[in-house]
């Protein structure tokens, strides 16, 4: 059984839509819990390590690491981020790396417990949209308003999906490197070709 339910916001001239849906199992008729992003990606590390169980594909997934027949999933448009970076996910870092090199408190060196007090991710959105905040205020210590007012920024300013939950990353000192990827992937292709 499922209950569905819309809401219509208005925020300037945008128009937004959100609907929810809640499944109701029939042994219970209990909502389903909500399942956070990290334990998605857990439940998925789980599924795939299992001895001979074949790799689960689908049409998206590459059949290399390069991509498919259709081309790369994921290239650089910049030749020297594409020159010093060899893989997809070390080409990511080096972006995020070089465009955030400027700001204080952050040092990106991985997609995990570099982006764990927020300021990472606060920096790279404040390096394509310097308007949106004042950058200087944001200290490593107020962890839950840096992601808070990074995400949010990210989602109203640029469109960006909020692929991750405040309370989880300030749950977890070192975040799943999955997670942190995937949404600095999202950022990326929002603003590959600005500067």
């Amino acid at each position: 059984m499922t209950k569905t339910s819309s809401e219509v916001q208005q925020q300037g001239d945008r128009v937004i839509k959100t609907t929810t849906t809640e499944v109701i199992t029939k042994s219970t008729m209990q909502p389903q819990k909500k399942v956070s992003p990290f334990d998605k990606f857990r439940q998925l590390d789980r599924q795939n390590s299992l001895p001979n169980s074949p790799s689960p594909r689908t049409p998206s997934t590459p059949t290399t690491p390069g991509g498919s027949k259709n081309g790369p999933m994921f290239s650089f448009t910049d030749p020297i981020i594409a020159k010093k970076a060899s893989t997809v996910k070390e080409q990511l870092l080096t972006w995020a790396q070089m465009k955030t090199k400027e700001y204080e408190n952050v040092n990106i060196e991985n997609f995990s417990s570099s982006w764990s007090d927020g300021l990472a991710f606060a920096a790279l959105i404040h390096h394509f949209l310097p308007d949106a905040f004042d950058y200087s205020k944001l200290t490593p210590k107020e962890r839950r308003h840096n992601f808070t007012l990074a995400f949010r920024v990210a989602d109203e300013k640029a469109g960006i999906a909020p692929l991750l939950d405040v309370d989880d990353m300030v749950m977890y000192k070192k975040p799943d490197w999955k997670c942190v990827f995937c949404y600095v992937q999202s950022i990326y292709r929002r603003f590959k070709d600005e500067i």
